[in-house]
């Protein structure tokens, strides 16, 4: 299978490095040999800017635009089977309307939905997936609506935010008709049963911060701590090999990893060895 490498060197909240480096700290890694992919390269993104923007309210926002733009285009446009790294959640915007209709499997430890009008920081990888399932952003400008995704066509995988979402009164997807499974319920055939939900095709979606903080560590977010409990590195293999196994997967996107937090290069090296079994 051919592969296309698109690194996205964005950052949530703006600053230089952090999760806008993780391309780059993976490939030193050797992901690009251990995938046999063809590199892409990076987006071409502005300098983030670490505030709220006018138009969404959301951080660093000039770059966040253009980066979904500019993902959506290059994700469409791909010839070989594309596999998105760095950057966090936010990159399905730019993915998922581009591709749709198209199933989503998000293996994530949290929900991503929180309404645009309660979010305490403007982080936009909190609230991309009620953006696109239009749960929030009615009021944003024309031109910035996110709506691209149907809740029978949205399985997630993994979160354990419950007590973080009912601070802000968030109820969970799954009261929505959405198949979710939270940590508590994952096991092997987890990723397959989602894949027969969502359909074909789909595409695969993994945010780092659904393992273990003690396996991965290099996940934090400012002024956050890292919540307990999560997958083991076995765990999340099993999944994803298993979900990816059942057919009908045309791209994958693995995001939230900070290669400032994570000075020797092991977490690095442990998510290219994922990433390879799971494309393998």
């Amino acid at each position: 299978m051919a592969i296309e490498l698109i690194g996205v060197p964005f950052d949530g909240y703006g600053r230089p490095g952090h999760q806008a480096r993780a391309a780059t700290a993976l490939r030193a890694a050797g992901l690009q040999a251990a995938l046999g992919a063809h590199d892409g390269g990076d987006l071409e993104l502005p300098a983030g800017i670490p505030e709220r923007g006018a138009r969404t309210g959301l951080i660093n926002e000039d770059a966040l635009l253009v980066m979904a733009d500019a993902l959506g285009r290059r994700v469409a446009a791909a010839t070989r089977f594309p596999v998105v790294v760095g950057g966090d959640c936010s990159v399905l915007l730019g993915i998922v309307p581009a591709l749709a209709p198209v199933g989503l499997l998000c293996v994530d430890g949290h929900e991503d939905t929180m309404p645009l009008d309660v979010s305490e920081d403007g982080e936009a990888a909190n609230t991309e997936i009620g953006l696109l399932l239009g749960l929030t952003g009615g009021l944003l400008p024309a031109g910035l609506d996110f709506r691209a995704l149907e809740r029978d066509a949205l399985a997630l995988i993994g979160p354990r935010d419950d007590a973080w979402r009912a601070q802000f009164d968030v109820a969970s997807l799954a009261g929505l008709g959405v198949h979710v499974r939270p940590l508590g319920e994952v096991e092997a055939s987890t990723g397959a049963k989602a894949v027969a939900h969502v359909g074909s095709p789909w595409w695969l979606h993994v945010d780092l911060d659904v393992l273990d903080p003690l396996q991965l560590p290099a996940q934090g977010v400012p002024g956050g701590e890292n919540e307990p409990g999560g997958l083991s590195w076995d765990e999340l293999t099993a999944l994803l090999t298993g979900a990816v196994a059942a057919g009908g997967c045309i791209g994958m996107s693995f995001v939230i990893y900070d290669p400032d937090q994570d000075p020797t290069g092991r977490d690095a090296d442990r998510i290219v060895r994922l990433i390879a079994d799971v494309v393998a």
